[in-house]
């Protein structure tokens, strides 16, 4: 049974939403039966999402706000890691790919190293 069921809600008015105490969007249900809900961390960016149809995303974010950890109900998961910049110095994948970063010690983002998991490497002078 679907909140909008439980709730008896007159869907001629427009689709069912939830919010929460921050004014943001948890629970959203459709006429035709289609609903979808979704939470959030203290900084406002979702970290759940699942829908009717059973698929599901689970996401995870370090003190910056930069998503470490995303993974889904097929599967696929992507880790992430960042240097104190906010750049992403490495990525791996659920399918065993991979990819390296470095960055300029000068701030201002500039790559100067990059190496993936099918063999590829590049160096950059800056």
């Amino acid at each position: 049974m679907t909140k909008g069921q439980i709730l008896k809600y007159d869907f001629t008015k427009g689709d069912l939403r939830l919010y929460d105490a921050n004014g943001k969007e948890i629970y959203r249900e459709t006429s035709n039966g289609y609903w979808h809900k979704q939470e959030y961390d203290s900084n406002g960016k979702v970290i759940y999402f699942e829908d009717l149809h059973g698929s599901w995303q689970k996401r995870e974010y370090d003190t910056n706000g930069n998503q470490t950890y995303f993974e889904d109900s097929q599967g696929s998961w992507i880790k992430r890691e960042y240097d104190t910049n906010g750049n992403e110095i490495y990525l791996e994948t659920s399918n065993g790919s991979w990819q390296k970063r470095e960055y300029d010690s000068n701030h201002n983002h500039n790559e100067i190293y990059y190496e993936n998991s099918h063999g590829f490497v590049r160096h950059t002078i800056c």
